[in-house]
């Protein structure tokens, strides 16, 4: 008994002992022409029985003794491929990905025999190749060479692509309106519900695929765009266990361990990225409020609620970091092909930001025509302190059937942000005055998002039916923002008159909802393959927002305060029955506006049809019509008074009703087996958000800006031609050059208030056209010597030039504001539209040493930020050379560990914004300083 016992131990020892030696190679199967995947090919170790078949998505694991082999792909129907030299390692996976091409007709059999194509850059560019839109991408291996932790560190690579803010992606210099961003496929609002792209750097590149950006439309997407859509790919289940983790630092000299740093005391839990009601408005919303002439004791029992810190403290503030973690795994389930599998990732980032002298100033042009220099409106200048927390999980899960797939996630992402200023101001109104000016800000936003989603096709898989459900729940939190402004005489400080310390709180909760139901049908048409789409799309989009102001009175008759801003609500400087002297919360202000609380909807049904085929053997055509019925519905009413025959009330009254079609054409001419011809048409819309089609008045007490919003807005529509020639060589080569033009109908644009240059508003103004050309090279640097086959190069860049006509008022005005010997043509730069981009960058990849080096430059050309008035002049962005230099070092056993270290903005340039007006200096409207960044971060496959 002892005997078997111990042969049934060592046999077993012996059995795990031989799996540890084992390798995996896994990978993908995709149909070159449709880029779909290949399900139930065979996977066979050429000259023997060795083999396994890929699954509903096209993946395949193959489990082998280390050692170097020939693995032949085949499926009815298509080309066998072999791939050699695929090498194994013991205990590692080797990835292969198969691009599968149809057999010609009347062709038996084809063996198409290539070296082993890893899951590269090489991959993202055969999507590319062979993809119905003009698109570019980035694969995971690129997030590597860039060093970027999130995607919006890596995005910047794609050609025509900037990155505004470190956040918000813009494609071919076009602003935010006109670039939509989705998770999957799927429509998913970002931290800002206002803009229509997602916060990109919320997304750990640890749980990134691929970043596909398409620049041409087709039917299957929604019309909402016209710079690009940026679609983020997550990645899928892992095929085996995989656990990884990374943290990382940053420190940048400028910002951290600075003990200037602006900060103020928040609640316990603002480390998560959340308040714990420290923050919360202290009174009943519906509190009445009495007057001091009432000599009610309770105005003083309010005013006592109130948080008495009106100002900043200096403290040391630390340095960035940030964590990750992801787990993922699949399982057989039962009998047969079933497998269920789960995907979890979370994420922590604490981002502390410092700037020292930071200006926020409004300038504007002399009546009098002969002068040319621009006299001060406002001057701000001050230091700023921000703290950004931002938390997020994914947890997902996915049930796989021979025929069918299912895929639930789950997305929550928490954000929180503290800021605190001290700024001193002067004001011109008939002499400088100078202020000093405290803000404390506290923004709380989240997103609670879900996808439940399926995939199902028939035996043979000329039927696909793919759809989608996705409710998201997002809240923006402004809690009691503080802004004090004093002005200083002689070391005394007292409240100025007409500027009462303000306390403001901000609610925005938004339903979104996003349904989709697509169907495709391949078929033969002239003996040749061909692929029909059809189906249909509804999203539902419900906002509730509302403000509560509320001010800080005086009757003192000094109103002075000695020392810091905080002794204005110090107990014995209150008003009292008593004294009947002292600060108060004033009822006459300390209301909710009725502008500034509403109700809204958007809803958008579409339907569209979509038919891929070829015109003989060359030329791929792919034509569409998409349907998109857009409904917006407003609830609110002006600031007149309830009895004023003027008074302005919305009752959940429909302020667009759009009926639209959106045609989509997409021609691709293969002129060689690695060179394409490219030609698209699509005609595409931009629609004004909430916020923009409204009527209510949003203060900025940072920049002492207002916006005002405008319920008469139109979408705007734009036609879009493009026209590429591409090449793709080997080891991630290629060449192209691409022309764009479009032409915009009633653009939306945002410009300074007729009465005021305090005050912003958006509207329709003239038509617009933007023509411009991309150039992009991806090199490997062998061809010049055998030593530099481990470095490539990759350059592109955008050279666009926009047109916008005046409208009648914006002419007229601009007229009224000329210069002696200035003229005004028909049109000026698109608003948002930069004139260049250029991307640039060398990096080096050793196979044997595992030792990623690469320096990366990105800048973006002066762009027209705000649109003047004629006695405004027109505010530019102006360029920002970012230069970043990134060392990634792999080691461990199969290379499980690396280590990266990344200096961000080598050059140390400002970011900065400038007036511009004819024969003047320009003046600067606003500035910062961000420094330079050094990151180190490690992370841990295990």
């Amino acid at each position: 008994m002892k005997t078997r016992f111990k042969f049934l131990l060592l046999s077993c020892l012996f059995f795990q002992f031989a799996l540890a030696q084992k390798g995996e190679v896994t990978g993908k199967l995709i149909d070159v022409e449709f880029q779909d995947p290949i399900a139930f090919a065979n996977i066979v170790v050429k000259g023997t029985t060795t083999g396994t078949t890929s699954d509903f998505d096209g993946n395949y694991v193959l489990s082998l003794d280390p050692g170097v082999y020939t693995l032949s792909y085949s499926f009815l129907g298509y080309k066998t491929i072999e791939i050699s030299d695929i090498e194994v390692k013991e205990g590692a996976v080797t990835t292969v990905n198969v691009n599968m091409e149809v057999l010609a007709e009347g062709l038996d059999e084809v063996v198409v025999a290539v070296s082993v194509r890893k899951n590269t850059e090489t991959a993202v560019l055969g999507i590319q190749k062979k993809a119905v839109n003009l698109l570019d991408g980035l694969s995971a291996e690129t997030f590597k060479k860039s060093g970027s932790s999130n995607v919006a560190g890596a995005i910047k690579q794609v050609p025509g692509v900037s990155v505004q803010g470190g956040k918000y992606v813009y494609v071919r210099g076009l602003g935010d309106r006109y670039t939509k961003s989705i998770l999957n496929g799927v429509d998913i609002p970002g931290l800002d519900p206002d803009r229509n792209t997602i916060q990109l750097d919320i997304f750990p590149t640890n749980i990134i695929d691929n970043v596909l950006v398409l620049k041409s439309a087709s039917a299957n997407y929604p019309a909402d765009f016209t710079g690009g859509i940026v679609n983020i790919v997550t990645k899928d289940y892992p095929t085996k266990e995989e656990y990884s983790l990374s943290v990382g630092g940053s420190f940048n000299p400028d910002m951290h361990f600075n003990d200037q740093y602006l900060s103020y005391q928040g609640g316990d839990t603002d480390f998560l990225g959340f308040d714990d009601g420290t923050r919360d408005v202290p009174i009943n919303r519906n509190q009445d409020i009495p007057n001091r002439f009432e000599f009610d004791p309770r105005l003083t029992t309010i005013t006592k609620q109130f948080t008495p810190t009106l100002s900043a403290l200096r403290e040391s503030s630390f340095m960035n970091y940030n964590f990750g973690f992801t787990a993922g795994n699949q399982y057989n389930v039962g009998e047969g092909e079933n497998r269920i599998g789960f995907l979890a990732s979370a994420s922590y980032r604490n981002t502390t930001t410092f700037f020292e002298d930071a200006e926020n100033n409004f300038f504007r042009r002399d009546p009098d025509r002969s002068v040319f220099e621009l006299a001060t409106d406002r001057t701000q200048s001050g230091d700023i302190g921000k703290n950004n927390v931002l938390l997020s999980g994914l947890l997902g899960g996915s049930f796989k059937t021979k025929k069918s797939k299912y895929r639930l996630n789950l997305l929550h992402i928490q954000n929180g942000e503290s800021t605190a200023g001290d700024f001193s101001q002067t004001l011109n109104f008939t002499d400088f005055i100078i202020f000093s000016k405290d803000n404390l800000e506290y923004t709380e936003r989240s997103i609670s998002n879900a996808l439940l989603s399926g995939t199902h096709t028939n035996e043979d898989a000329t039927w696909t039916t793919e759809w989608a459900l996705s409710p998201t729940l997002s809240r923006i939190n402004d809690k009691d923002i503080r802004t004090t402004s004093f002005q200083v005489e002689e070391d005394i400080i007292s409240i100025p008159q007409n500027n009462q310390p303000k306390r403001i709180w901000r609610e925005l909760e938004e339903i979104n909802a996003v349904a989709k139901l697509d169907f495709t049908r391949k078929y033969k048409l002239s003996n040749k393959d061909a692929k029909l789409q059809f189906g249909a799309f509804g999203s539902y989009k419900q906002r509730d927002f509302s403000i509560l102001n509320f001010e800080i009175e005086n009757n003192t008759t000094t109103t002075q305060f000695e020392g810091i801003a905080d002794n204005i609500l110090l107990e014995e400087n209150l008003w009292t029955v008593e004294n009947n002297s002292g600060s108060f919360i004033d009822p006459d202000i300390s209301i909710a506006e009725p502008a500034n609380t509403f109700e809204a909807t958007q809803q958008n049904i579409a339907g569209y049809v979509s038919n891929e085929f070829k015109i003989g053997s060359k030329l791929r055509t792919i034509l569409g019509l998409r349907v998109e019925k857009f409904e917006s519905l407003y609830t609110g009413e002006d600031n007149r008074d309830i009895n004023d025959p003027a008074k302005v009330i919305f009752d959940n009254e429909t302020i667009l009703d759009k009926f639209d079609f959106f045609p989509t054409a997409n021609l691709i001419y293969e002129l060689t087996e690695q060179m394409n011809l490219r030609g698209s048409y699509s005609r595409t819309t931009a629609r004004p958000s909430f916020k923009e089609a409204s009527i209510a008045k949003i203060f900025d007490p940072l920049s002492n800006n207002t916006f005002i919003g405008n319920i008469d807005l139109q979408p705007t529509y734009i036609n879009n031609f493009d026209l590429r020639l591409e090449w793709y060589g080997e080891s991630a080569e290629m060449i192209a050059i691409s022309g764009f033009f479009k032409t915009f109908q009633d653009p939306i644009e945002l410009t300074y208030f007729e009465s005021s240059s305090d005050n912003f508003t958006p509207r329709n103004l003239g038509d617009a056209e933007v023509i411009g050309v991309e150039l992009e090279l991806r090199k490997n640097l062998g061809f010049l010597a055998a030593a530099f086959s481990n470095f490539s190069v990759n350059i592109n860049t955008s050279i666009i030039d926009s047109k916008q006509i005046f409208s009648e008022q914006e002419r007229n005005l601009r007229e009224l504001g000329l210069r002696e010997g200035e003229t005004l043509g028909d049109s000026r730069e698109l608003q948002g539209q930069s004139p260049f981009l250029i991307n640039a960058g060398l990096s080096y990849q050793g196979e044997e040493n595992g030792l990623q080096i690469g320096m990366f430059y990105n800048v973006q050309g002066k762009t027209l930020q705000v649109v003047g008035t004629g006695f405004v002049p027109d505010v530019f962005t102006m360029p920002f050379h970012n230069l970043n230099f990134n060392l990634t070092k792999a080691f461990g056993e199969n290379d499980n560990q690396s280590i990266s270290f990344r200096v961000s903005n080598l050059l140390k340039d400002d970011v900065e914004s400038e007036y511009e007006s004819f024969g003047a200096e320009n003046r600067t409207f606003s500035k910062r300083s961000p420094g330079r960044a050094f990151s180190l971060g490690y992370s841990l496959r295990f």
